[in-house]
């Protein structure tokens, strides 16, 4: 049977080659790399299409771990010309070439231990280093996509090592300049409003006074804590599970195999790798990753936190709080002319809902899984990296089409921060809590201001108000 449902339907293929594999024998589109197991999986898990694919970064690390495994190997009796063959075939899969040519097909719905993305792999690396060495395709001589590509590896710590490797250079490319931005623009932020004194507001109602800036300090060490708690992660995450091979014994391996791959990684990727000190946690769970998806969904709800304030005091122009004034960026309504939307912070926010819901999926994998090998990690890398590349790019465009173009409507704090009735709180040391909720109490039923209000009641002289009422004073302990 001929592949065609990764093919572009308007493109059928013309020509065909046999490749065979222990079911047998299929034919393989020749214009690809990949081979029979390939073309079962494509068969078996019609699932999603395109959309659904395994993701880029998954690809790029089993290049690198590739590459890497057949370095070492030469170490182990691989001939040295089949292993410059594979490293430069691995090459290819690093610079993403083979990915974008729709060499590397299948879905993320597939069998749990990832077994076929391996194998999509071998398959393709040795294809590909046989057109190097000047072979012919799928005669699997003179590179072998199991026993030259795959030597002393299995898909059970390979693609656990791919998972982790994926994830820990996104984090770094992808994850980590974002917040960064984020944070030093929320830090200025904090800094240039730092003179600003408004009113607070706790459940939503009238509080005492604070500066803006302290306001935004908040949101500042938010983002400062979700780095470090991202950071934190790390040390586990980069502890790879190869030479683990099928149940983490180490099974066809060879001494100093494990070890050497790791140091070979952490050279090629510049991150420091390090062999798993146990193999059997490595394959048979993946508390790493929900490790890491639970501080990704912790930064998820530290960016809506602070998206939520910042488009709630943005509100308005005219009917809501107004305090802040964000950039312009698009019309916002079909029917309303002239309306501006928080469409910045609303990207944000469903980036955020989904990470939430990336996190519930990695969590119910993480849990599961069998005996000696867990068998949701397609499921569980897939929902990590999303959220790593949503997080990332969502807070670079936050961070350049709104945060660096907050302004205070200073006009409009100023009037919200005398017209507040919680400023009676100063009077509490001087004539104790029911006389001030008395003046705020009957401030607020007769429409009133507090200082008129003390003055009627007889409570407090105008020098009295003046002297004990005072904004400013009211930032903090003296």
């Amino acid at each position: 049977m001929a592949c065609t449902l990764c093919m572009d339907p308007e493109k059928k293929p013309t020509k065909f080659r046999k490749e065979t594999d222990t079911f047998g024998s299929l034919d393989v589109p020749d214009d690809r790399l990949y081979g029979c197991q390939t073309v079962r999986s494509i068969m078996n898990f019609p699932i999603g299409g395109i959309e659904e694919r395994m993701p880029y970064a998954i690809i790029v690390a089993f290049g690198i771990l590739k590459k890497a495994a057949a370095k070492v190997n030469i170490d182990y009796g691989l001939d040295k010309k089949l292993a410059d063959a594979i490293m430069e075939a691995a090459e290819d899969v690093i610079s993403g070439k083979l990915y974008r040519q729709g060499h590397f097909p299948l879905v993320i719905w597939q069998t749990g231990s990832g077994t076929q993305s391996n194998m999509n792999t071998n398959e393709v690396i040795a294809n590909r280093a046989i057109q190097i060495l000047g072979g012919k395709l799928g005669t699997k001589t003179p590179v072998h996509p199991n026993d030259h590509v795959n030597k002393s590896q299995s898909s059970n710590d390979t693609f656990p090592t791919a998972m982790h490797i994926a994830v820990a250079m996104e984090i770094r490319d992808r994850l980590m300049p974002g917040l960064v931005a984020l944070k030093d623009t929320i830090s200025a932020k904090s800094r240039e409003f730092d003179k600003i004194i408004k009113i607070g507001r706790t459940h939503l109602m009238d509080a005492v006074p604070l500066t803006l800036g302290q306001e935004f300090s908040g949101y500042s060490t938010q983002l400062t804590y979700a780095i470090d708690r991202i950071v934190a992660t790390l040390p586990r995450l980069h502890y790879l599970a190869l030479g683990g091979t099928a149940v983490g014994t180490g099974l066809n391996t060879r001494i100093g195999f494990a070890e050497k791959c790791a140091a070979e990684i952490a050279r090629l990727t510049g991150i420091p790798f390090e062999t798993a000190p146990n193999k059997f946690e490595a394959l048979a769970c993946h508390d790493a990753m929900v490790e890491v998806s639970g501080a990704l969904n912790v930064v998820a709800c530290s960016l809506m936190k602070i998206v939520n304030d910042i488009q709630l005091l943005a509100s308005g122009p005219r009917c809501g709080l107004g305090e802040l004034i964000l950039p312009e960026n698009e019309p916002g309504s079909s029917i309303m002319p002239g309306k501006v939307n928080p469409t910045q912070c609303e990207s944000l926010l469903m980036i955020s809902t989904q990470v939430m819901g990336n996190h519930v999926a990695c969590t119910i994998g993480g849990s599961n899984g069998y005996f000696e090998l867990n068998v949701y990690k397609p499921l569980i890398v897939s929902n990590v990296l999303r959220s790593i590349r949503l997080l990332g790019d969502g807070c670079q465009a936050f961070n350049k089409n709104c945060a660096v173009g907050i302004k205070a409507n200073e006009e409009k704090i100023s009037h919200f921060l005398l017209n507040s009735l919680m400023l009676v709180t100063a009077l509490n040391p001087h004539i104790g809590y029911d006389k001030a909720a008395l003046i705020a109490k009957t401030a607020h039923k007769e429409r009133g201001n507090l200082k008129e209000t003390a003055i009627e009641l007889g409570i407090l002289s105008s020098e009295e108000f003046d002297q004990w009422v005072r904004p400013e004073d009211m930032l903090g302990p003296k």
